[in-house]
């Protein structure tokens, strides 16, 4: 299923790796402020005040066959065909338009432990989701091959152990800054401050400050081959089971089935270096079949499967 990476091969890589982790930051440029911190001193302070709400839909008396509802606006707009493997375009790029694009998405803030116990790594992956709940299903994307796995892929494959720890607001800062491209052997856990906490089923820790976490043992792994370099391994997807579950106990409910977002507070991961906070929702209720079918104004929308494409 996977390669495993003794000790002896992980201090071969470490240079090679710290230096890739380096090229590949400027290639991608995520940052596009020269001189951050004056940006940063421009902005508005942080609003400690906006709490979790909740608002009504931006349509209320949304009607069925009505589309958008913004008027139609929308199609008076055009669109842009692109071609991911477009001659000359580079594959950073694509990284880029994605993670602009594919949003809000959730942080899997992965912590791992090496086989031998003595090293541990604390990762912040966005390629994270859960896709199934029986049993409970968890991916999360790695950049880059097995060959130049980065620690938290070698300590997961080597171990076949993780957690899955979601970030919430009253540590994001700490959480950004265990993406610092830092050299095999340099705690995240130190250079963040965040405390490890004791797990039941896995041997790594997760982290106390996280209101959700999740403990996961590694199903599978498959690794993904460039289009334009055929050579290139360029990621890896990890398949975890859930194990178990932690959850802060002012956060969940009676039944432990429902985690309350005013206390997770969960950060989204948006594109380049921008991150979004939860602070507003709407409910929606699935639409019935049954009671929608019988309305006389839903009647003459009820049409076969065959869309009418101009």
């Amino acid at each position: 299923m996977s390669t495993n990476f003794g000790d002896h091969e992980q201090r071969e890589h470490d240079s090679k790796d710290h230096e890739e982790r380096m090229d590949s930051e400027k290639t991608v440029q995520r940052n596009p402020h020269p001189d951050f911190g004056k940006v940063q001193a421009s902005r508005p302070d942080w609003d400690e005040k906006s709490a979790w709400s909740y608002r009504k839909t931006r349509d209320p008396d949304w009607k069925p066959g009505q589309g958008g509802n913004d008027g139609g606006e929308s199609l008076n707009e055009n669109h842009v065909e692109i071609d991911p493997y477009e001659e000359g375009r580079p594959a950073a790029f694509n990284y880029k338009l994605l993670i602009s694009g594919i949003v809000p998405r959730p942080i899997g803030f992965i912590s791992t432990q090496s086989s031998d116990g003595k090293s541990t790594n604390l990762a912040p992956m966005s390629y994270t989701q859960v896709v199934n709940h029986d049993p409970p299903i968890f991916v999360v994307g790695f950049a880059g091959g097995m060959e130049n796995a980065k620690d938290s892929l070698r300590n997961l494959v080597d171990t076949q152990e993780c957690v899955i720890n979601i970030i919430s607001e009253h540590f994001i800062e700490a959480a950004n800054f265990t993406s610092i491209n830092s050299p095999y052997g340099v705690s995240e856990w130190a250079l963040s401050g965040l405390h490890p906490a004791t797990c039941t089923t896995v041997k790594a820790s997760r982290v106390k400050e996280s209101v959700f976490s999740v403990e996961g043992k590694l199903m599978e792994t498959k690794e993904f081959t460039s289009r334009a370099n055929p050579t290139k391994k360029t990621g890896v997807l990890a398949i975890i089971e859930g194990t178990r579950f932690w959850v802060r106990d002012d956060a969940i409910n009676e039944e432990r089935n429902l985690i309350d977002p005013a206390v997770l507070k969960p950060m989204a991961r948006l594109g380049g270096i921008t991150y979004g906070r939860v602070t507003e929702g709407f409910e929606l209720p699935r639409p019935d079949w049954d009671q929608t079918a019988a309305s006389d104004d839903v009647k003459p929308l009820i049409k076969p499967k065959i869309e009418d494409f101009p």
